[in-house]
């Protein structure tokens, strides 16, 4: 067990913990299938494009959950020599095939959206009592995925899980809207219905945007811990003089790091390897996030080891 964030106790990256990530991932990918899936029923029956959309956007939900659950399996494979940083790439690749999915989907709604707005006169809706009840079942269905898969998130430490989270609770106010949406067309305004969809559609684009933005930053080798972070954990172990070139790349749970650690010059190779060790112990139980660590081990440069001498010279004369 290893300290998250907020500092709970969470389960350590073992396959273990992974098994259990796959696991929560497969009953949230059931459930957003199942809301997709009536959206999308109710929205052809009823002819509500907004209804429709909504129900894409759901199933996108579900696409995201696949692609979490290809990164949680590729993680679990080890390394291999034609993949010595292991296979979590295949997670961005995916997840880059989720973001054109988006895309196709984004311009299809609009295409819905705007057939219906500039065809001269809007198609009303049927819209019948038990198709706000299946919509409000889907709102319900969300909220409890919401609530379970931060639980999980929060014990197995997966930062996975909560984005995930916070997107199904994104999915909310969408189905909120389509439900006023469908509202205002039993009141006799069927106009609201392809305006609903644009506002959907805007969601889908946004959601597009955040999987395009995280997938850049994983691709381009984006810093993922902070420097001063890791330089705080490394400077609390005894005996480090100094830490500098600080580097961290891949996705926000599987981070790889190396640094240069100054250890004092008059310790034996032995010695200097034995406290890396402690080095990357340390860091790696304070952000299990990073799956491999890489660290030099150097003399501090000549003008800290000055300095240093002449601290110690300034005790000695206050000593005496």
């Amino acid at each position: 067990m290893v300290a998250g964030p907020d500092g709970a106790a969470v389960l350590g990256v073992t396959e273990e913990r992974g098994a259990a990530v796959i696991r929560v991932l497969w009953q949230v990918l059931a459930l957003n299938l199942f809301v997709a899936v009536a959206k999308i029923v109710f929205g052809y029956a009823s002819g509500a494009v907004s209804v429709l959309s909504d129900g894409f956007h759901s199933l996108t939900d579900a696409a995201s959950n696949l692609v979490g659950i290809v990164g949680a399996r590729a993680a679990a494979r080890p390394p291999d020599p034609e993949h010595p940083y292991g296979h979590r790439k295949f997670e961005t690749g995916a997840a880059v095939a989720v973001a054109i999915f988006l895309v196709v989907v984004f311009l299809e709604v609009l295409r819905g959206a705007f057939s219906r707005l500039l065809g001269g006169s809007v198609a009303h809706p049927r819209i019948a009592s038990f198709g706000l009840v299946i919509m409000a079942m889907t709102i319900a269905i969300n909220l409890m995925v919401v609530a379970y898969e931060s639980r999980a998130a929060r014990r197995l430490g997966s930062e996975l899980l909560l984005a995930d989270a916070t997107q199904t609770r994104g999915d909310v106010w969408t189905s909120l809207t389509v439900i006023a949406a469908l509202a205002g067309a039993r009141l006799g305004l069927p106009i609201l219905d392809p305006i609903a969809a644009l506002i959907v559609a805007g969601f889908i684009a946004y959601a597009g945007y955040q999987i395009a933005r995280a997938t850049a930053r994983i691709l381009s080798d984006r810093v993922v811990i902070s420097e001063s972070d890791i330089e705080r954990e490394v400077m609390s172990v005894p005996e480090v003089v100094g830490c500098h070139q600080i580097r961290t790349r891949g996705s926000v749970d599987h981070v790889f790091l190396d640094l240069h650690v100054w250890l004092p010059p008059e310790m034996t190779l032995t010695e200097a390897h034995d406290l890396s060790h402690v080095v990357k112990d340390r860091v790696m139980s304070r952000f299990p996030q990073i799956a491999d660590a890489i660290i030099h081990i150097e003399p501090p440069p000549a003008a800290i080891r000055a300095a240093g001498r002449r601290a110690d010279e300034r005790s000695l004369t206050r000593l005496s």
